[in-house]
């Protein structure tokens, strides 16, 4: 559901301010659990894709420039490999800023 979220996005069909379903309601219409939807959503707010706004609900989220998008992805990708290796975040900002110092000296 996510991946197919993304997806929408990423080919217009999803424009930025696009009113998603509720989780219950997008639950019920592709058969499955409540939890699963607002675990994709949470994880797609997350990654800055989806905007939830209280009682409003959620929206795709203004996604800014191609270079920015691709910086928060990198980003994101490199914060969940090391929270799966465990690193500490302080050995994890370490380990980035000693990679962007040799990249981009």
């Amino acid at each position: 559901m996510r991946s197919q979220l993304l997806t929408a996005v990423r080919e217009g069909s999803l424009a930025p301010g696009a009113k998603l379903p509720t989780v219950r309601r997008l639950a019920d219409q592709l058969g499955i659990a409540v939890n699963t939807v607002a675990r994709a959503y949470r994880l797609l707010e997350d990654d800055g894709i989806v905007e939830t706004f209280g009682r409003r609900g959620s929206f795709i989220a203004n996604q800014g420039d191609a270079i920015q998008q691709q910086l928060q992805s990198a980003a994101t990708q490199y914060a969940r490999k090391a929270a799966s290796l465990g690193v500490s975040a302080k050995d994890a900002e370490k380990a980035v800023i000693a990679a962007l110092r040799a990249e981009l000296s």
